[in-house]
């Protein structure tokens, strides 16, 4: 049914892959972020350079790599949290604020000449937290910059960026530490916070509409991991994600090896292939849109994976000048095509009110699958050989995106997941206070028998989106007395939860709705009752109300 109308709506070209840009506030973000990421690598390469030269240990050159990344699977769940909750605008002041302040230390103290390796360790740790912290917000942020049918073009667009600063950044930050010295290089990376913090202040948010009190935290964080457990197409990102970055991550783990024990090159050859990478992922994001036109979704994701298995076999046993920076095109062509096709797919499998906990688990899941299959295949590499793991992980991939090919990310796009707004508000004979609860549902149907598989089908359905969006309790169960009366019923924790459950409710979950209301065969709409507990006593609230489904 809603297949037919997915496919017409892919098959249209959404719009050219720059047209965002057009957007002036998306340009000022886009532009901000494309500094910010430069300002990071520099920022990087300067970190390990202090450390290579202070302590010239592996060990603690790679525990300033890990201190960046760490924070991420340690906090994203709670930044995506904190996105949704508090006014986004200020949320990302703060992050940016924070990060313009431990590169302001670090760029004083390496100036001073009192940055020691511990403290290096820590300051950028700091860092990394502050990066955590602001990524689920940055990325929930795209689809309120841009009108929807240009936010497959905007993705890829902050992809774009990413790779032109993962270009660019090394090689000004090698530039910057060799000519001026670290501490110019830390502090080029707090310019960049400052243009961020410009952008952000100068952005005139429209503040959300809602009558309700925000969500606190602890009921925020529960909000985000129930809804995952529940929606089927974020899950199907998360599954597809966990499937590719694992192996995907050997190239950019085994690329330094190859380049110095394989090849016998220099920092000059590993700069020149990581390049190629940069380049096939920019180029891949300039045709994304024409592909994307093309190709169902799934099929452009496992295509892709392919594309990937290949460039990595490329890597392993591949020792021409001119076939392994080919290689590397493809690799960085094939990234950008999965990276980008499954972000697009979190943006728009979940509605705003939970988006950015959906990006937070997505990046979550890209961070855990590159960080464990860094380290997976290093020690493949050490075991047996270089070449070999690489080979593993190129089968590894394959046989993934054939697992996880039915498992469908397609659609997404054309999902209707704005607020119904069509649940009226309950009935009360007195006023409710939020916190009280739990709170007990009510609505009975009236069903003929020839209508009973079809029903029982529709309100299985029904009860996955009550759960998802607030029940804790959920059931149907028949009266033995009057066979064709069903009683639907759900439990929330308190007033302001059911409450939060009506303001949830998408244009998408409406069709469920409508279509168990056209087989319900009373003279009236199904009968709703609302039962409060707290305060003592179980009040039975209002009178029976012939209103739509709960």
């Amino acid at each position: 049914m809603v297949e037919k109308q997915h496919a017409a709506a892919e098959a249209a070209p959404s719009e050219g892959a720059w047209s965002p840009l057009k957007v002036k506030l998306f340009r000022a973000m886009w532009l901000a972020i494309l500094g910010s990421n430069v300002g990071t690598w520099i920022n990087d390469v300067a970190a390990a350079w202090v450390m290579a030269e202070r302590t010239g240990s592996p060990l603690m050159v790679a525990l300033v790599q890990s201190a960046t990344t760490v924070p991420v699977v340690l906090l994203a769940l709670a930044a995506g949290t904190l996105a949704d909750i508090v006014d986004r605008r200020r949320y990302l002041l703060l992050t940016q604020g924070w990060m313009l302040l431990v590169a302001g230390t670090l760029a004083v103290f390496s100036g001073l000449g009192l940055l020691t390796p511990p403290l290096l360790v820590v300051l950028t740790f700091a860092m990394g937290c502050g990066a955590a912290m602001a990524m689920p917000a940055q990325a929930a942020v795209v689809s309120e910059l841009v009108p929807r049918p240009m936010l497959a073009s905007a993705v890829a667009l902050n992809s774009i960026g990413i790779n032109i600063a993962r270009s660019l950044g090394p090689a000004i930050g090698g530039l910057i530490v060799a000519q001026l010295g670290p501490a110019w290089a830390f502090g080029a990376n707090a310019l960049s916070f400052s243009l961020m913090l410009w952008v952000l202040w100068r952005w005139k948010r429209a503040p959300e509409a809602s009558a309700l009190p925000p969500e606190g935290f602890g009921a925020g964080l529960r909000a985000g991991l129930r809804y995952a457990l529940r929606a089927g197409r974020l899950q199907a990102v998360l599954i597809k994600s966990a499937g590719f970055f694992f192996f995907a991550s050997a190239a950019t783990a085994l690329l330094p090896l190859v380049v110095r024990g394989e090849l016998q090159g220099g920092a000059g050859l590993y700069g020149f292939l990581l390049g190629c990478i940069g380049i096939g992922a920019v180029a891949g994001a300039l045709l994304l849109p024409i592909l994307r036109a093309k190709l169902d979704r799934d099929l452009l994701v496992l295509l892709a994976t392919l594309a990937l298995a290949v460039s990595l076999l490329g890597l392993a046993w591949v020792r021409s000048t001119v076939l392994l920076p080919l290689a590397m095109l493809v690799n960085g062509f094939a990234w950008i095509t999965v990276l980008s096709s499954l972000q697009i797919a979190a943006q728009t499998a979940v509605p705003p009110w939970v988006r950015a906990r959906a990006l937070s688990l997505y990046i979550m899941v890209f961070s855990l699958g590159m960080a464990a299959g860094g380290l997976s295949w290093g020690s493949v590499a050490q075991r047996s050989s270089i070449p070999l793991a690489l080979t593993i992980a190129a089968i590894g991939a394959v046989v993934a995106g054939l697992l996880v090919w039915r498992v469908r990310i397609a659609g997404t796009e054309t999902l209707d997941l704005r607020p119904a707004g069509t649940w009226p508000a309950p009935e009360l004979a007195q006023p409710v206070s939020h916190d009280r609860g739990p709170v007990l549902v009510t609505v009975e149907y009236r069903i003929e028998a020839a209508d009973r598989a079809a029903f029982h089908g529709l309100i299985g359905e029904l009860g996955r989106i009550r759960r998802r969006d607030g029940a804790v309790v959920w059931g149907v169960a028949e009266d033995v007395a009057t066979p064709g009366i069903h009683l639907e019923y759900f439990v929330t924790s308190s007033w302001v939860e059911h409450l939060r459950q009506h303001e949830r409710v998408t244009a998408e979950d409406r069709v469920y709705q409508e279509r168990i209301r056209e087989l319900h065969r009373g003279e009236h709409a199904p009968v709703v009752r609302h039962f409060v507990g707290g305060d003592g006593v179980l009040k039975h609230m209002g009178h029976h109300h012939h209103h739509d489904l709960g």
